[in-house]
């Protein structure tokens, strides 16, 4: 007789990418208790299936405030922004909600959360995700999950040992053009990839190596807190540069345009070529001369304007060695013979290029509106059947569907044995972005630059007196 809870579950796990061996592993033991009263299947917080989750956000006036909006049938109980004014608008949206400034007094006094959205600036992901975890909450963190390698591995591996519900804030893993070219490509469409180009528009935002920290310091706002914004970044004085728009610009507080895009553009990369660690990865950048042939030395204050890293990943599963390219600022990879012209190379967010021994293929940012290049050889295609299932709303389900692996104990599509891992590569192109024109040679299992001590003394960060993970 069929198992119709293990098949569901089955389809669950293929489309968060959990191997079926892995699943199975799990399949005996859910079975085994499969005779529980209903009350018995919650989740690590204390959810049933059949309730409503108690969900905090911290980090509102920004993209949370989308979380959340997304999480509204849900009971959305506390919120917490370091940023009163800025989050105002979100405080007044949800009355109901208890209100904080500092997320460790909400994680210590409000014991009826079940579940926290996270979305605030990039250097602060780590330290609160990691608490919300130890406190038995499932977790939406907004991409990338960290700041740096080391804090995305130990976020991977604290959500496994405390058996929480996780997704990263990539909404296109949810979505069907993902799915798609990944669908694709294991279909054999463009034969062994061996190279694959990406591009985006960011950054969007004042950035570059010729702007060095604000000499002024003008008074804190009287509704920020400014030392709880700081968090475990070193201290400097308060600047509207900063915040709360600009912050992604600076190496202490955001990823750069990699850190921004990266996580949705390599998405179908990641998934579709079966990527994990990559062996080397080399960045060179945008430079700056004062006058003539007087070089701008890049002060580490700023990513540069625009950069260039280059991804080398060995054999796996079958498939051959491959280079991935990444482009931001306004830089871009050559416009591929096939292309006809007048048709645009990816979308307004940039896109990929996926070169095989047999074709080439070409989608936009989250794998949006994947062809096969020339157009002739799209006319001839026949798609493949679908092999992976589809998360209801597509990317505009993502947060549902975390909410609904909360509930159900099946991992949602962009869990952090998925995302962790993909954040990983994504800021390891940041490391070579610091150490421009040289190759830096990457052990992952050990989280180690083998070939640059100076590189591999950023794989971690050191926090701020005071702050840990």
């Amino acid at each position: 007789m069929k198992d119709n809870g293990t098949e569901n579950g089955r389809a669950r796990a293929a489309s968060a990418g959990i191997p079926r061996r892995d699943f199975m592993k799990g399949a005996v033991g859910v079975a085994a208790i499969s005779v529980l009263p209903q009350r018995f299947f919650i989740g690590a917080a204390g959810a049933s299936p059949n309730e409503k989750l108690n969900i905090a956000g911290i980090g509102i006036g920004g993209m949370g405030k989308n979380n959340i909006k997304k999480c509204e049938g849900e009971n959305i109980v506390a919120l917490c922004d370091v940023d009163q004014d800025y989050a105002g608008p979100i405080f007044e949206k949800y009355p109901q909600a208890k209100k904080y400034v500092d997320y460790r007094e909400m994680l210590e006094k409000q014991k009826d959360i079940d579940a926290v959205i996270v979305a605030t600036p990039d250097h602060t992901h780590a330290v609160i995700a990691m608490a919300a975890i130890k406190a038995g909450k499932h977790v939406y963190v907004q991409k990338p999950l960290a700041h740096s390698v080391n804090e995305a591995r130990a976020l991977t591996e604290a959500a496994r040992e405390h058996k929480v519900m996780t997704q990263m804030g990539n909404q296109g893993r949810s979505g069907d053009g993902t799915r798609m070219v990944c669908e694709w490509l294991w279909s054999g469409a463009i034969g062994n990839v061996t190279e694959v180009h990406a591009w985006t528009n960011r950054p969007v935002w004042p950035q570059g190596v010729e702007m060095d920290r604000p000499k002024e310091t003008p008074p804190v706002p009287a509704t920020l807190d400014w030392d709880r914004w700081l968090g475990p970044a070193p201290y400097r004085p308060y600047h509207p540069v900063y915040l709360p728009d600009s912050w992604r610009a600076w190496w202490d507080f955001g990823t750069g345009s990699l850190g921004d895009l990266g996580c949705h553009l390599l998405d179908s990369v990641f998934w579709g070529l079966k990527l994990k660690y990559p062996t080397a990865v080399e960045g060179c950048i945008s430079t700056y001369w004062e006058e003539f042939w007087k070089y701008t030395e890049p002060k580490n204050e700023m990513f540069p304007r625009s950069s260039i890293v280059r991804y080398k990943f060995p054999a796996r599963e079958g498939m051959p060695e491959v280079k991935l390219n990444w482009y931001d600022g306004g830089l871009m990879p050559p416009r591929p013979d096939e292309l006809e012209e007048g048709r645009k190379m990816g979308d307004d967010d940039g896109g990929v290029l996926f070169i095989g021994d047999k074709g080439k293929l070409i989608c936009g940012c989250y794998g949006k509106s994947p062809r096969l290049i020339p157009e002739a050889a799209m006319k001839e295609f026949k798609k493949p059947e679908q092999t992976i299932p589809r998360i209801p709303e597509g990317e505009n389900g993502h947060e549902k569907d975390w909410i609904r692996a909360c509930k159900d104990g099946n991992p949602a599509s962009s869990n952090f044995d998925y995302s962790g891992p993909m954040s990983e590569m994504v800021l390891m192109g940041n490391l070579a972005v610091r150490f421009p024109n040289q190759r830096l040679l990457w052990d992952g299992i050990k989280m180690e630059v083998t070939n640059n001590k100076d590189a591999n003394g950023y794989v971690s960060r050191t926090y701020r007196e005071g702050w840990t993970l």
